[in-house]
């Protein structure tokens, strides 16, 4: 009995020193929640269905469906007439889900269309506060940008006044990193950006990582190509203890307005960006 008890803590001994390497390698994993992916399945079967009873149980007072042509919807507007979802029932395509406290943001992607759908957590349970579509370009874009570099809005100024101190941080976050953006500073950027970032927009062929765009970053300080990020118009925050979304409305220096969804979370003290979704608003005027 004494030898297989030994046995038994050489083998719990080894499987600790073996376990605590990968934790160090992804100290960041976030679960997923098996209550928001059940809810969001039924969201999707429901709007598949056009059953906008069935919704209306789901979705946040504030709940806002935009889709891949930047039309943002009310939650009124969505139950009196249901979208059709881009991706119809969803059926083949990749869906990806994190949970960070009381905010769960799933991922749905096939081919050039992607989906967010951001979950929160009420007292009623899990509500749907924001559907975002975006359709990326077929061809990488041959835009040279706007050819402006001092950035005043959103580096040095907002119009938009933090309710809280959480809010205030995350501004200031948000400025550091454009300042960053701006200089065509990866050190700068990166801080204020999660391992698991993405960013998905209806001007850009593909998916951005955040190693993605940090190289981009570098090969723009290297060619001295690059411009200011686009102007923000309008904001709105939404606080989760330590997640916060946060919607806007940016008009860049010419062209269409873009609708944008962000995922703010609270890691090590430190507010930091995780998602960005954008969509351009294609019936506004082009400035």
């Amino acid at each position: 009995m004494r030898v297989q008890s030994n046995r038994f803590l050489v083998i719990t001994f080894l499987t600790a020193c073996l376990l605590i390497p990968i934790a160090k390698q992804n100290p960041f994993a976030v679960e997923s929640d098996p209550a928001v992916m059940q809810v969001d399945r039924a969201f999707v079967q429901a709007a598949a269905k056009g059953d906008a009873a069935a919704i209306g149980k789901m979705v946040d007072a504030e709940f806002t469906w935009t889709d891949a042509d930047g039309k943002t919807l009310t939650r009124e507007e969505v139950l009196r007439a249901v979208p059709k979802d881009a991706l119809g029932d969803e059926s083949g395509a990749e869906i990806s889900e994190r949970t960070y406290g009381q905010v769960g943001a799933v991922n749905v992607g096939s081919g050039k269309m992607h989906i967010l759908r951001m979950w929160v957590q009420r007292p009623g349970g899990w509500k749907l506060l924001v559907y975002h579509e975006v359709k990326q370009l077929e061809q990488p874009s041959t835009s040279p940008g706007s050819g402006i570099k001092d950035c005043e809005n959103p580096c040095k100024m907002v119009p938009f006044k933090p309710a809280n101190e959480a809010e205030q941080a995350i501004i200031a976050s948000w400025q550091a990193l454009e300042t960053g953006v701006t200089a065509h500073d990866a050190d700068a950027w990166a801080p204020h950006i999660a391992d698991e970032f993405v960013q998905i927009s209806s001007n850009s062929d593909h998916v951005i990582s955040k190693a993605g765009r940090i190289e981009t970053l570098n090969k723009q300080k290297a060619s001295g190509v690059g411009s200011a990020p686009t102007p923000l118009v309008s904001a709105k925050m939404f606080d989760f203890g330590d997640a916060v979304i946060m919607t806007c409305l940016h008009q860049p220096f010419s062209g269409k307005p873009i609708h944008v969804s962000r995922l703010w979370i609270k890691r090590d003290a430190k507010w930091i960006m995780s998602i960005s979704y954008q969509t351009t608003i294609q019936a506004a005027p082009v400035k």
